[in-house]
């Protein structure tokens, strides 16, 4: 959950790592404020913070999640997880990554990484090459179809996720988590 948690919010901003570092700064914090200690040698207020920020994380997780799901699907047939790929595969030179780099971006193993990009591949957006330095490596490349289906995504995921964000932001519970991923 943490990669898919970092992999969409670095699509809203590259100072989110560090805000994510922080947020987990401010969890230690609190784990260091507790008095009562339990038979694992942390407090039970300890404990009930790190499990309240755990289902706040992962609350904000499902509603960004689902918002963008919900735009991509509707819009244009891609699922989260594909669309994320196909903007890894955007960010870098060339256009391509080897298949164990995308499955690292986008969080999943060498074999749900493969299926994914035998689907984009069936659909055209994406393809496959040797690489020219090691005949036994493969690089994913973003086709010039993909780019032009991202390009086409962008701001319907952008949109979604901008929505997603004011929403949590509106929500009590979530507004504290949604301003250390921000400020």
């Amino acid at each position: 959950m943490c990669e898919t948690i970092s992999r969409v919010c670095n699509q809203v901003s590259p100072t989110l790592v560090a805000d994510a570092v922080y947020c987990k700064s401010l969890v230690e914090w609190a784990l260091d404020t507790g008095t009562q200690e339990t038979n694992v040698g942390i407090s039970d207020q300890a404990v009930e913070v790190r499990a309240q920020g755990w289902r706040r994380m992962a609350a904000l997780h499902q509603l960004i999640e689902s918002r963008l799901e919900k735009a991509l699907q509707d819009g244009h047939g891609l699922s989260v997880v594909e669309f994320t790929v196909m903007d890894a595969l955007s960010r870098q030179d060339g256009w391509h990554l080897r298949m164990a780099q995308l499955a690292r971006a986008a969080g999943l193993s060498p074999s749900a990484s493969t299926r994914l990009v035998n689907r984009l591949e069936d659909r055209g957006l994406l393809t496959r090459i040797l690489c020219a330095d090691d005949r036994r490596g493969i690089y994913t490349e973003l086709t010039p179809a993909g780019r032009r289906e991202l390009a086409r995504a962008r701001p319907a995921h952008d949109a979604a996720l901008e929505s997603a964000i004011a929403e949590a932001e509106a929500t009590p519970e979530l507004a504290g988590l949604v301003k250390a991923f921000t400020d």
